[in-house]
């Protein structure tokens, strides 16, 4: 059958894959996964309803985070898996139209009272008829949507890591309603939609901070901290993904068992964390960005587990070894529930064992705190004219070419400026010695991609301390992205005003012309070209 998903930058020929995901997602999940947006649709409707009544159910406001966080590139894959999820959002359906009670007004079908077929073919079928395009509403409006609907699965990745450490906020959960019931209103113009997008900017905010709060509540601001790439004679056991919750938990129960732990990934700036790199057995990172994982887990000697988006087809080499946890599900990988991780540890420990060979280390934990507590170093540094500029250089990494542009990037910043940087695309270049500029380096690892908030704290706060804006201030932003968290991001900074963002590899193709000249008209976002050319523009 054929598909069609154009949600990721890796969309095929940059318009969208219909035989096959380039991420590896089937045909058959792609269908279940668009009748799981089109169910939480309409779960939306009757929950928005009820809440304009004063009724909410925390059941309800959960499932609609975890669904859209299950429908995220690179995390369910499984198509069993999908589709337990749309049923849970039936059975949700009809609770929150009971929650909402009597409605006189026409219902939009996504909320109607449709069945669900009982085997997957048929889901498959029913799916393939609601795909993520749409020609019975303007083509600009729905290219909103669609970036609204990617907004919204952004932050409900963050949303979720947020609730597993215990904090949840009723703000979330409210707009993902209201958003998403939003979708099924065609009275909505254009800017209406604009407006709904610029609000997801500003919950992905809420929701960021959210997430930066519980953290820190947990296991204390990051500190800078050296990070060690070389291994540790011993078994071992590598965790990619994102939830710091788990890792915590691993630790934990891998402490006296002989067991090293191994970051991988987005997991790289736990080890900046006061609570999680005072466990000795967290000895250090192995591997880069999630495209490299086929040939970085053969290499690696012990088990492995996903707790969040990133996984790929496993090879036969590795796959044995391979677990997920949390949402992540790959058919035929043993997945582990819970919070009881015995299963893994066994098979670390029957596995074979890395030799002791050191090597180079890098740093992380470069979140707002620290560097806003050398603050004053950095101002001085900056009317002193020891620092010219400030980049952010930061984003997802991904196969596709043309992401060595951020690589040269980096390479070709002048000495006398800084680079921030955050999430997986900074493998490109975070194992380079760009050296310091009085003390402070010019490369600073600010963290995961939800530390966008960090960053843009440090932005604030510099244009507070020169009484400027932000757009004012000698700094300007090289993003790249690769899935959803990485649009929520953007929206995000659009929200808050910022301006002359730099994007690639490429342009989203869920764009059209006209939303992207509005882009380009009031916010000067334009795409990457060399990164000569790129700096001679923004530098003069």
């Amino acid at each position: 059958m054929s598909m069609f998903c154009y949600q990721c930058e890796q969309a095929s020929k940059g318009t969208g894959c219909t035989a096959i995901g380039v991420c590896g997602k089937q045909p058959e999940v792609a269908a279940l996964q668009d009748l799981l947006v089109y169910t939480m649709k309409g779960i939306a409707f009757w929950a928005d309803k009820a809440r304009e009544k004063g009724a909410k159910d925390q059941e309800i406001d959960r499932f609609m985070i975890d669904g859209l966080f299950t429908t995220v590139t690179n995390v369910d894959f499984d198509a069993a898996e999908v589709s337990k999820f749309v049923a849970e959002g039936v059975r949700l359906r009809g609770k929150a139209k009971q929650l909402c009670g009597a409605y006189d007004a026409t219902v939009p079908a996504a909320a109607q009272d449709w069945d669900l077929p009982a085997s997957i073919d048929e889901q498959v079928k029913l799916g393939a008829l609601h795909g993520v395009k749409d020609f019975n509403v303007d083509a600009d409006i729905h290219s909103v949507r669609e970036i609204i609907t990617y907004g919204i699965k952004g932050y409900a990745a963050y949303a979720d890591h947020a609730r597993i450490l215990g904090k949840e906020s009723d703000e979330i959960y409210a707009f993902t309603h209201k958003a998403l019931a939003a979708q099924l209103d065609d009275s909505l113009g254009l800017m209406d939609c604009v407006g709904m997008a610029m609000e997801a900017g500003r919950i992905n905010y809420v929701t960021m901070e959210l997430l930066n709060q519980a953290h820190v509540e947990a296991y204390g601001h990051p500190v800078p901290t050296p990070v060690q790439l070389g291994t540790k004679a011993g078994k071992a056991i590598l965790v990619s993904g994102h939830d710091l919750k788990f890792l915590e938990e691993l630790l934990k129960q891998t402490e006296g068992t002989g067991v090293n732990i191994y970051t991988h990934g987005e997991m790289l700036p736990a080890h900046g964390y006061p609570g999680l790199k005072k466990y000795a057995h967290l000895v250090g990172n192995f591997g880069g960005a999630w495209q490299d994982q086929h040939s970085e887990f053969a290499k690696f000697p012990g088990a492995i587990i996903f707790n969040t988006n990133c996984i790929q087809k496993p090879a036969d080499s590795y796959k044995d070894r391979l677990f997920t946890w949390g949402l992540v599900q790959w058919p035929d990988v043993k997945h582990v529930e819970g919070w009881d991780f015995s299963a893994v540890i066994k098979k670390a420990q029957e596995c074979a064992s890395f030799e002791d060979n050191p090597g180079q280390e890098i740093l992380t934990g470069f979140g707002h705190n620290a560097i806003l507590g050398v603050a004053d170093k950095v101002i001085e540094g900056v009317k002193a004219g020891a620092i010219k500029h400030f980049f952010l250089v930061g984003g997802c990494d991904g196969a596709k070419s043309g992401r060595n542009y951020y690589t040269e990037f980096a390479e070709q910043a002048p000495k006398d400026t800084v680079i921030l940087t955050l999430a997986c695309g900074k493998f490109r270049f975070n194992k380079m010695d760009l050296g310091d500029i009085g003390g402070i380096p010019r490369l600073l690892d600010v963290g995961q991609c939800n530390d966008a908030y960090s960053a843009i704290q440090v932005a604030l706060a510099l244009a507070d301390a020169f009484e400027c804006g932000v757009n004012d201030l000698p700094l300007s932003m090289i993003l790249s992205w690769y899935e959803q968290k990485a649009v929520a991001i953007l929206l995000t900074l659009l929200h808050l005003g910022i301006k002359n963002i730099k994007l690639g590899p490429t342009l989203p193709a869920f764009i059209t012309p006209n939303v992207l000249n509005f882009l380009v008209e009031n916010y000067n976002i334009g795409p990457i070209t060399t990164a000569e050319a790129d700096l001679k523009a923004i530098l003069g």
